[in-house]
C-alpha cells in the first residue's frame, strides 16, 4: 500500500544530537540580541542542563561562533554569569540581487545586521545574461572587500532573481527576456575569476520576491503575524506567501507569480506572452505611462511620488486606478489563501498613501470573510529592512545556524579541517528571526 507520508530519516547518533544542541544554543544566544544571554538563561530557555549548556557553548567560543564579555549578576548565591552573544567576525552571508534596473549586494553577520550594502543602477534589459551576471559578480567581488575589512567572511552566496527559478536556473524571467538560464553556474564562474587566488563560494538562486517576503518575516517586525501575502512592485509584480512562518512554493517552487494574473482578457500584451496581466496595470512602467513620466533614468520613480505629493490629477488617477486593480487582484487570493495581512514592497511601500484607499475599497468589498475594511492594520506597507538582498544573505545564514559545525572553518578564517564536515548547500533552513 503507498503512503504520502514522509520517509522516515536515519535514527540520530551522538554527534548529530550534539550538532542539533550546538544550533539550539546558538540561536537562543542569538535570539537574545544585544542584551546578550548567560548560560544558565539558555538552559532554561531550551530545556538543556546548565553543564549541557556549558559544554555546548565553550565549542561555540572555541569555534568563533559566540563571544563573552562583562559579568551579570542574578542577586542570588554563586557566581555571576558572563554575558554571551553571537560573534561579530567571521561567517557571514551574501545576498545578491539582480533586477530590471538595478544591482544590489549586501553582507549580513551571525546576529543578522546588514554590515555591508552596496548598490548600482544598471539597466539590465536585453543585457546578455552572462553579462549582466559577470557586472553582479564583479560588484558583489567588491563588496566582499569591505566585508573583509570588517572581519567577515561569507561562506555562500544567494541569488534573488525575478522570474521562475528552479534547480539553479531561470526558467523565465520576462521583463529581462531570459528563458533557460544556468544563473547559479554563470554566476559562481564570473565571482571565481573577478577572485582570483580565493576559495570558491556554493552559490544558490532563489525568486527574488520570496526573498523579500522572507526578509519581511524575519527583520520587518512583523511579530506576531507569521502568515500573509507579499507583493514586490518594481518594473514587474512579484509575490510570495508566507504560511505560518514558512514560504509556500507551490508543487514545483513557481508560487506566487500574482504580477501575471489576469485583471483583463483583451488588455495590454504582457511580456510573459498573455494579455492584460497585472503588472501591465501596477507595475512600474505601467504606473509612469499612466502618469505621463518618461521611464528613462533613475529618478522616474521619485519623480512620480513628487507629483502624487503634489497632487498632479493624472498622478493621483493612474495611482488610484493601479490601487484598483492590485484590490481586484489581492481580494482573490485573500479568498482563497486567507492570510493576516497583505504587505506592499518595492516601490509601493512610498507610493502606499495614494495606492492604499482603493486597494482597500476593492478588499473590503470583495473578501467574504468580513475581516477586511478600511484602516484595519491588515494592509500595510513593508518596513526598509524587508529588501530581497537581505532576505538572500540571511538565507545563507539560516544554514550556519542550523548546523554551525559546518562552518567552524570560516569564523577562524580557513577551510575546514580534515574531519569537519564540508559545507553544504544552503537551503531555507529554520528561521533566521525566530529559529
Amino acid at each position: 500500500m503507498k503512503s504520502n507520508l514522509a520517509p522516515l530519516g536515519p535514527k540520530a547518533d551522538k554527534d548529530t544530537v550534539r550538532r542539533s544542541n550546538l544550533s539550539l544554543v546558538l540561536r537562543a544566544v542569538r535570539e537574545e540580541g544585544a542584551g546578550g544571554a548567560t548560560r544558565a538563561g539558555v538552559a532554561a530557555r531550551v530545556g538543556l542542563t546548565r553543564a549541557a549548556v556549558s559544554s555546548l557553548v565553550e565549542q561555540l567560543l572555541g569555534i568563533g561562533f559566540l563571544t563573552e564579555s562583562g559579568k551579570t549578576f542574578s542577586g542570588q548565591a554563586g557566581r555571576p554569569g558572563t554575558t554571551l552573544e553571537v560573534a561579530r567576525s567571521g561567517p557571514a552571508g551574501l545576498g545578491v540581487e539582480i533586477n530590471i534596473d538595478y544591482v544590489s549586494v549586501c553582507v549580513v553577520d551571525l546576529a543578522g545586521t546588514d554590515r555591508v550594502r552596496l548598490t548600482e543602477h544598471l539597466d539590465n534589459r536585453g543585457a546578455p545574461p552572462a553579462q549582466v551576471l559577470a557586472r553582479a559578480a564583479g560588484i558583489a567581488a567588491r563588496t566582499l572587500e569591505s566585508a573583509r575589512e570588517q572581519r567577515l567572511r561569507p561562506v555562500a552566496a544567494a541569488l534573488a532573481l525575478p522570474g521562475l527559478v528552479s534547480g539553479g536556473t531561470v526558467r523565465q524571467a520576462p521583463n529581462l527576456g531570459w528563458n533557460r538560464v544556468p544563473a547559479e553556474e554563470l554566476f559562481a564562474a564570473a565571482f571565481a575569476a573577478a577572485r582570483p587566488g580565493h576559495e570558491a563560494l556554493a552559490v544558490r538562486a532563489e525568486n527574488e520576491a520570496n526573498l523579500a517576503a522572507l526578509a519581511e518575516l524575519w527583520f520587518g517586525g512583523l511579530d506576531p503575524i507569521r502568515s500573509f501575502l507579499h507583493l514586490t512592485g518594481e518594473i514587474g509584480v512579484g509575490g510570495a506567501l508566507v504560511v505560518d512562518g514558512e514560504l509556500l512554493r507551490g508543487a514545483h517552487g513557481f508560487a506566487g507569480e500574482i504580477g501575471h494574473v489576469v485583471v483583463e482578457a483583451e488588455g495590454p500584451r504582457c511580456r510573459c506572452g498573455s494579455r492584460g496581466c497585472l503588472e501591465q496595470y501596477a507595475g512600474q512602467a505601467a504606473l509612469l505611462r499612466a502618469a505621463g513620466i518618461e521611464e528613462s533614468g533613475g529618478g522616474a520613480v521619485a519623480e512620480l511620488e513628487r507629483r502624487a505629493r503634489a497632487g498632479d490629477e493624472r498622478t493621483v488617477a493612474a495611482l488610484s486606478r493601479a490601487g484598483r486593480m492590485l484590490g481586484r487582484v489581492l481580494s482573490g487570493a485573500v479568498n482563497l489563501l486567507d492570510p493576516d495581512a497583505v504587505v506592499l514592497g518595492g516601490i509601493y511601500r512610498n507610493l502606499m498613501p495614494w495606492l492604499s484607499p482603493a486597494v482597500d475599497a476593492e478588499l473590503t468589498g470583495r473578501v467574504v470573510s468580513g475581516l477586511w475594511s478600511p484602516g484595519n492594520g491588515r494592509l500595510r506597507a513593508s518596513s526598509a529592512a524587508g529588501d530581497a538582498a537581505r532576505g538572500a544573505a540571511a538565507l545563507v545564514m539560516t544554514e550556519v545556524l542550523a548546523d554551525p559545525v559546518a562552518y567552524a572553518g570560516h569564523a577562524a578564517g580557513r577551510p575546514a579541517r580534515p574531519g569537519e564536515p564540508a559545507r553544504r548547500r544552503t537551503g531555507t533552513g529554520p528561521s533566521v528571526h525566530g529559529g
